[in-house]
């Protein structure tokens, strides 16, 4: 069986962001990701950490305005700059949260503009934030998101995420495959599992309950069924519970929806 890691931006939103670490432990969770940590000091975040025997596998570098609905700056001609910045700050928080990988966000096409006329920028912001995470021994990720959920996301099938890693050939260049966001755009998981996994160039998986995204024991996907698939691939990696509880804010809504991950945590 994976191993898991709770989501803290979406998992126990029933207690404040800094109380989850503790919630997440106390359910058996080891390890654990989330959006954004920036709006914590770095060593609150790894008091926490430290205090609940956690360890942190993954967060998101800044991803310009998101309250004014900007969802990453990598794709964005004439925001290099901003960029670069914002990374560094990314790599502050990893290294003192000892987090060895960073999901990048690719950002939204602007209105009027082609995937095309935005790939060398995005490959260029990819292969310089490689080489900088790779002085920390830190991997970056880049991660596919269905146009349901962010419309006019930059990067939403697999086969253009593998691409592009291929084009920058960095070796701390991966993938973030979120299983629920390649279901709604494309399908045939298992597959895309057997296909990718084999590369190597897979750093991360995530998983939610399709279509509502809440727990995966709901929905259209037999995820027993695709966990086994990579034990059988021998996945050695992190799988982030990133789904919504059903519960919502509901007091032990959180634990009370884990029936499903409770033998194996």
């Amino acid at each position: 069986m994976p191993k898991f890691a709770a989501n803290l931006s979406m998992l126990y939103p029933e207690f404040d962001f800094l109380d989850r670490f503790e919630a997440a432990a106390k359910d058996g969770f080891k390890a654990v990701e989330y959006l954004f940590p920036y709006a914590f000091e770095s060593r609150d975040i790894a008091a926490r950490l430290q205090a609940n025997g956690l360890q942190q596998v993954l967060f998101n570098a800044p991803p310009g305005d998101w309250d004014g609905g900007e969802r990453g700056l990598a794709c964005l001609p004439g925001r290099e700059a901003e960029f670069r910045s914002s990374l560094a700050k990314a790599l502050d928080y990893a290294g003192a949260l000892d987090c060895p990988r960073l999901h990048v966000m690719a950002g939204l096409l602007p209105a009027g503009s082609e995937r095309e006329a935005l790939f060398p920028t995005y490959v260029g912001n990819l292969r310089w934030a490689a080489l900088e995470a790779a002085k920390q021994g830190i991997e970056v990720l880049i991660e596919p998101i269905n146009t349901r959920d962010i419309p006019r996301f930059f990067l939403n099938r697999q086969d253009h995420a593998h691409e592009v890693v291929a084009t920058v050939g960095a070796a701390n260049l991966k993938v973030q495959m979120d299983l629920y966001h390649c279901q709604v755009v494309e399908g045939d998981l298992a597959m895309k599992l057997r296909r990718y996994l084999a590369t190597g160039h897979v750093g991360h998986v995530q998983i939610a309950g399709v279509p509502e995204r809440h727990e995966p024991d709901r929905g259209e996907l037999n995820y027993p069924y695709l966990f086994s698939v990579l034990d059988e691939l021998g996945y050695a990696g992190w799988v982030g519970c990133e789904y919504r509880p059903r519960a919502g804010t509901q007091a032990g809504g959180t634990s009370a929806g884990l029936d499903w991950i409770k033998p194996h945590l």
